[in-house]
């Protein structure tokens, strides 16, 4: 067995990992996040999607934030990643970390602990993540192919998160996510011309939505638009959007045609709690995806550069 194979599950992820090392880390990332969100709410919705971009990459390794070198483009360059904001609170926070624990706290911790503080901030639930991830070395910009496009349908969602691990019911609650924030009109103009031989704007698109859409887009394909009504509060407006065709992105509107999904659609429509519930274990879950341990990985010094 070669120096560095799978041994490292010994040194596996646990609430505690910070304990002794590091007692004050949890603390210097919930501050860092929740100032700058008083600041600006609207990077609540960019700290948590920071985090989804980060582990269908390579694994939760804080590869998404490695800057772009004269020899390599990294991630953060990709065009499914020019939505990401809020990599100057995970500076700030690793910044207060390394002044007090040189050394030991990884970037892909700290991601993985703002994305939850945001979501705590905006009104969604409170969770407890292990910790113990390692930084990864490698940010290409042609792996970001694994991200979720915006276009996709349920059947090619369900497919892409089952690779990861999971559940049908895990995909809905994750997608739950964009009760935060915007979508560019880039991401869902193919819906309001020429979306199909049989139809000019998507016929699942609310009608009177499609004409608000069309209307907002003439500026250009960077004007945003809220992904439901209440873009910068964590709760269950969603997938009242959904259910009343007015889901913003192919990617979600999607998830009420498809029978494996509707159903989940509902339940969280009806009930907020319960989405609450499944949407916090559904994000432990994708935070251990590909995660690396020991000499797999490093604790980046500063998180735009590996070591």
């Amino acid at each position: 067995m070669k120096h560095g194979a799978k041994l490292t599950s010994v040194h596996a992820l646990s609430m505690q990992y910070y304990t002794i090392q590091c007692p004050l880390a949890e603390m210097f990332v919930k501050n860092t996040v929740n100032q700058a969100l008083q600041n600006d709410p609207t990077l609540a919705a960019g700290l948590l999607r920071m985090h989804f971009h980060d582990c269908f990459v390579e694994g939760c390794d804080g590869s998404v934030l490695i800057d772009s070198t004269k020899n390599n483009t990294a991630e953060k360059d990709s065009p499914a990643n020019l939505s990401l904001r809020g990599y100057e609170v995970i500076d700030k926070a690793k910044e207060l970390i390394e002044n007090q624990c040189p050394g030991v706290v990884s970037c892909a911790d700290i991601v993985a602990m703002a994305a939850r503080d945001a979501v705590f901030w905006a009104g969604g639930p409170v969770y407890d993540i292990p910790m113990g991830r390692k930084d990864g070395r490698r940010s290409r910009i042609e792996d970001t192919i694994n991200l979720p496009a915006p276009i996709l349908n349920a059947t090619s969602l369900i497919k892409m998160f089952s690779k990861h691990g999971f559940t049908v019911q895990d995909l809905v609650a994750l997608s739950g996510a964009h009760t935060l924030g915007v979508a560019r009109c880039s991401s869902f103009k193919n819906r309001l011309s020429n979306f199909d031989a049989k139809h000019n704007i998507d016929p699942s698109m609310n009608s009177r939505m499609a004409t608000a859409l069309i209307k907002q887009c003439q500026n250009g394909d960077d004007v945003t638009v809220a992904l439901d009504q209440t873009k910068n509060s964590f709760d269950n407006a969603y997938f009242d959007a959904v259910e009343s065709s007015t889901g913003l992105l192919t990617s979600d509107q999607t998830l009420y045609m498809n029978p494996q999904t509707k159903g989940w659609i509902d339940a969280y429509a009806m009930n907020q709690a319960r989405f609450f519930l499944d949407f916090q274990s559904a994000m432990v879950k994708m935070g251990l995806i590909d995660v690396k341990e020991g000499n797999d990985g490093e604790i980046r010094l500063n998180c735009r550069v590996v070591n």
